[in-house]
């Protein structure tokens, strides 16, 4: 697969706009560009592989990447997230929590020992871990795809469904595996609904087609449960042995029924040429933008220089803009204020959401302990609670993104001033570290006591029944050990098995509440730490991006107006020298935005008062 774009073309009209500001001491128009050129040099498309445990998961990404890398076993392998990607030679690092909060250390790794590496790996030398990231000489990672294993939803150890959503919403792609032994599971459809909500490419991948003859039949039972909850993602069969085999033989055929070359036209159709279209637009609106900017400080001095009396009106116009954008740039506070507050509401909006959710899932919990003994179904306890919880932080999560766009589209109503403006992108500010909240496992309770023990309990109880009846009977001459007193001792004793069986059965509810108590207050705490990140990141993003606008046009502004007033006081000579040079940076100008306009159709992000 071809995953390079096409950047030339796209780097060689950002250098002559970079020029054109640079000419025009434009700083601030110079930074932004470059930055946007550094995210045309970068091709890096990250890949989500994730789905529940023993789906495939590593095996299917060393056939995607034609290497033996990710370890391959019948039981859970993967419980912390690999990150593959391309290096020039091999090497492996585990990056953990460091020693203050929001500090991360890198601690290198054999590459021949990531196999071992787990949530609790002696590499750590005791700190969280939060992913191990792996370089490897690879053709296909070296074409900028960076591959992303994921723990098994739901395995215990693992970072769990939070854990995964985590890594979404920086993915170019999201690759949800489930094998063809059986459909698609509840937890498995609800997870898909939230993966969709964050990445624009998601793709179900039905995997080991090889084992089950019956494939075709569980991938139209899927296929229906993805149209029934409204999901609309492609799937495809897929069989990573296949795929091994007809590399390892170069067999044509073997490739073909091994499903390999859909999953690369996935890639290519929703992935690849998605991100080209979205590299363009985003180049030909910066560029739009910063032509707009540098037109109106160009146009405004040419239309002076050309006739004072329309340069005249031209200074009245900008006079009036320019007050309007100081006015609003001075008054920050207003806008800024309203972001505080918006992130103020959103901090406790989010918090009382996410505890609402995990107090509902407490009631349920302790209304199903309270009907089941939880000694006999802990594990299905066990399996229902992190699934539910995974899936009510995911939930959250995208409410969390929601009340975000809002509250930008909320700022940007201050901005009217200046025309319409451009939003910036909240998905990428949702990246974040979730694997402590979902790495938090529920406690295991007391295990059923043994026959002997329960026989023990039987024969304590009775003992005192059949001394009891023995001494009333040895009054009767009977001996002690008669019928009557091995009838009370039986009595006695099923009592003494029956109390004891209730007192333990009511300790054991009791202490499986107590276990959902605290795993759902892990849950809680570590969970809030990271959304007040996450949203301290949307409010520094939205202060930041409006700051910028507000900036840009009041310097514009000041250019044009500072321009236009110059230029009536030029002689004729300089005059005709000035206007000739403006000419033809104008020509320039307008140039690059007829060739920006070819890339993609671009709507000015700021409409500026024009030169006169």
């Amino acid at each position: 697969m071809t995953g390079i774009v096409a950047v030339d073309p796209l780097l060689s009209i950002l250098s002559e706009t970079i020029a054109v500001a640079e000419g025009s001491e434009r700083g601030d128009l110079v930074a932004q560009l470059e930055a946007v050129a550094g995210r045309v040099r970068d091709p890096r498309r990250r890949i989500v592989v994730c789905g529940l445990g023993n789906q495939g998961r590593s095996q299917f990404v060393n056939a995607l990447i034609n290497l033996d890398i990710c370890p391959v076993a019948d039981d859970t392998t993967t419980t912390v997230t690999t990150v593959l990607a391309f290096g020039e030679t091999a090497r492996a690092e585990l990056v953990v929590a460091g020693a203050q909060d929001g500090e991360v250390t890198r601690l290198a790794v054999p590459v021949e020992e990531i196999g071992a590496v787990g949530a609790r790996s002696p590499h750590a030398q005791g700190r969280a871990v939060l992913r191990l990231e792996v370089e490897v000489p690879n053709r296909l990672l070296a074409d900028g795809i960076v591959v992303v294993d994921t723990p098994a939803l739901g395995a215990h150890g693992g970072s769990g469904v939070a854990g995964v959503l985590g890594a979404v919403p920086t993915a170019d792609a999201v690759l949800v595996l489930t094998d063809a032994s059986t459909e698609l599971t509840d937890p498995e459809v609800e997870f898909l609904r939230q993966v969709r909500e964050l990445c624009p490419a998601v793709a179900v991948l039905l995997t080991k087609i090889d084992l089950y003859p019956h494939w075709r039949q569980v991938f139209e039972a899927n296929r229906n449960h993805l149209s029934r909850a409204g999901i609309d993602v492609p799937m495809l069969p897929v069989s990573s042995v296949l795929r091994t085999h007809a590399l390892r033989l170069q067999d044509e055929q073997l490739g073909r029924e091994s499903g390999f070359g859909e999953v690369f036209g996935f890639l290519r159709d929703h992935v690849v040429a998605r991100d080209q279209a979205a590299v363009r637009r985003a180049v030909a609106l910066d560029i739009n933008s910063a032509t707009e900017h540098l037109a109106l400080a160009l146009g405004s001095e040419l239309v002076a220089l050309r006739d004072p009396e329309r340069g005249a009106a031209a200074v009245r116009e900008l006079q009036s803009a320019r007050t309007a954008a100081e006015q609003l740039h001075r008054k920050t506070s207003v806008w800024q204020q309203t972001l505080g507050d918006g992130i103020t509401d959103l901090v406790g909006d989010v918090d009382h959401d996410l505890r609402n959710r995990l107090r509902n899932i407490s009631r349920t919990a302790e209304d199903w302990i309270d009907e089941h003994d939880p000694g006999r179904h802990w594990e299905r306890m066990e399996e229902w609670l992190t699934g539910t919880v995974g899936t009510a932080v995911g939930d959250n999560l995208l409410w969390t993104r929601t009340r975000a766009v809002r509250l930008a589209e909320q700022v940007s109503t201050h901005f009217t001033e200046l025309g319409a403006v451009d939003l910036p992108d909240v998905r990428e500010t949702l990246d974040g570290d979730a694997s402590r909240a979902g790495s938090c496992t529920l406690s295991d309770l007391e295990p059923d006591l043994g026959l002997g023990h329960k026989l023990l309990v039987g024969v304590r109880g009775s003992y005192g029944g059949v001394v009891m009846a023995g001494l009333v009977g040895t009054l009767a001459g009977l001996s002690l050990v008669n019928p009557l007193s091995l009838g009370a001792g039986l009595l006695l004793g099923s009592k003494a098995f029956r109390d004891d069986k209730q007192a333990r059965l009511a300790k054991r509810r009791a202490d499986a509440k107590l276990a959902v108590r605290r795993y759902l207050d892990d849950v809680a705490f570590h969970t809030a730490k990271e959304t007040k990140d996450r949203l301290h990141r949307i409010h520094r993003l939205l202060r930041d991006h409006f700051t910028a606008i507000a900036e840009r046009t009041l310097r514009s502004l000041d250019e044009s107006l500072r321009a236009a007033q110059e230029a009536a006081t030029l002689e004729s000579t300089a005059r005709a020298n000035r206007t000739a040079l403006l000419e033809r940076r104008l020509h320039a100008v307008a140039d690059l935005r007829r060739r920006a306009a070819t890339l993609a159709p671009a709507q000015p992000p700021a409409a500026l008062p024009p030169p006169a």
